[in-house]
């Protein structure tokens, strides 16, 4: 396997797993949203919205896990590739259409971590795309 896809299994464990506080913390205390996220409508922030965000979250977090352990499963790879476009273009919408963001650290560290995902899953495919060719030379 590339040195690449080792760094983005690695890479996807890590987002894996602050993803996974991110569900605990929406769980636990639903203020933790308008304190962090979504500080431009604060009182459209209810338990209901963050339990619905912790299990998307969640769900996220589990796809992003299970693909760094199969990287090479190219459905996993590319609904994984997904998680990362829907939340850009969630916290994208919740700022400049919604206006439910404000850009601070909290909505701006997200909307970086899914564009740096996105860019390295795409050099990833690159990787993805010429190992298998690889393999076989080194059967033969």
């Amino acid at each position: 396997m590339s040195r690449f896809l080792n760094v983005l299994r690695s890479w996807l464990v890590m987002v894996s797993i602050i993803a996974m506080g991110n569900t605990l913390q929406s769980f636990r205390d639903h203020t933790f949203l308008y304190e962090k996220l979504y500080t431009g409508k604060p009182n459209l922030v209810n338990g209901l919205q963050a339990r619905t965000f912790g299990i998307w979250t969640l769900l996220s977090s589990v796809i992003r896990c299970l693909c760094a352990i199969d990287i090479h499963n190219k459905t996993l790879y590319h609904i994984t590739l997904w998680t990362f476009l829907l939340a850009l273009g969630h916290f994208l919408s919740e700022l400049f259409v919604y206006g439910t963001a404000a850009p601070t650290i909290g909505v701006l560290a997200p909307l970086m971590v899914a564009s740096f995902s996105i860019l390295g899953m795409l050099v990833g495919l690159q990787y993805l795309e010429a190992e298998p060719v690889s393999r076989q030379k080194k059967r033969n």
